[in-house]
């Protein structure tokens, strides 16, 4: 799949040089979001050092995975995340 904008949050502050979280909603694996240029579209809300906490759900909506992507470079055109830092997602009851 691609990215998909609905599924994406940009962080409410947009000033300082602080980095910034993100939220994003998806289908698709953490191996297609590191994908250099998955978040190309969103390019002009990024920065390097931003975190995108990413949470893949599957086609009925049921928690898959979650995790954490860090802003590696962005260029004029090109926006390069990091592998994902999973997070621990259990439910044992």
């Amino acid at each position: 799949m691609a990215f998909e904008m609905i599924g994406f949050r940009p962080a409410a502050a947009t000033t300082g040089t602080a980095p910034r979280i993100h939220t994003y909603r998806t289908q698709d694996a953490h191996t297609v979001v590191d994908n250099n240029g998955y978040f190309n579209e969103v390019r002009t809300v990024l920065e390097v050092g931003d975190l995108i906490y990413v949470l893949v759900v599957n086609a009925s909506g049921v928690v898959q995975t979650a995790g954490w992507h860090v802003v590696m470079t962005k260029t004029a055109s090109t926006v390069d995340v990091s592998n994902v830092t999973a997070l621990t997602v259990t439910n044992s009851d």
